[in-house]
C-alpha cells in the first residue's frame, strides 16, 4: 500500500465553498505546503455533485482525493450534499472533511451521522490557512495508505 505522495502524483482536492475568499486562502495555502496539492473549487454543492458525477467522454471523471465541503451553500445544504454523496456507491469512498465557519455541535455531530470524515472550523487567517494545509498534506497525503487500485 501507498501513500498519495508516493504514487508519484500530486493530490486532488474538491473545495465546495461559494465563499470566494476562503476558496482563494485554501488554494493560496495548499500552493505553499511542502508537497503542494491541486485544488480544484465548486461555489456550490451542486457544481460539486455535477463534477464528481460528470462522465462525459471527453473530460476525465474527477475523483479527488479529499473533498473539502463548507455546510453553510446557497440552494443545497452541505448537509444534504453530503448525503447525496455518500449514498452514491461511486463517490462514497471519497473522503470528505467538512471546513465550515461553524462550530456549533449540531452541525459537528449532523456531518458525522452522515459519514463525514471530519469536521474542521475555518482558520482566521492566511497562517492559520497555512498552518492547515500542512496538517492536511501530512495526514491525508503522506500518512494515509490508499486501497489497492486507487487512482
Amino acid at each position: 500500500m501507498v501513500t498519495v505522495y508516493e504514487s508519484g502524483r500530486p493530490p486532488d482536492i474538491l473545495l465546495i465553498d461559494d465563499n470566494i475568499g476562503d476558496a482563494k486562502l485554501v488554494e493560496i495555502a495548499f500552493r505553499k505546503t511542502r508537497l503542494p496539492a491541486h485544488v480544484i473549487s465548486a461555489g456550490s454543492a451542486e457544481a460539486g455533485l455535477d463534477l464528481l458525477q460528470m462522465q462525459d467522454d471527453d473530460t476525465r471523471q474527477l475523483r479527488p482525493d479529499l473533498v473539502f465541503l463548507d455546510l453553510n451553500l446557497p440552494s443545497m445544504h452541505g448537509l444534504t450534499f453530503l448525503d447525496l454523496m455518500k449514498s452514491d456507491p461511486a463517490l462514497t469512498a471519497i473522503p470528505v472533511l467538512v471546513l465550515s465557519s461553524s462550530s456549533a455541535p449540531n452541525d459537528i455531530a449532523a456531518s458525522y451521522s452522515r459519514h463525514a470524515n471530519g469536521f474542521v472550523t475555518k482558520p482566521s487567517s492566511l497562517d492559520g490557512y497555512l498552518a492547515f494545509a500542512e496538517s492536511i498534506s501530512e495526514y491525508w497525503f503522506g500518512l494515509r495508505q490508499l486501497p489497492p487500485n486507487a487512482k
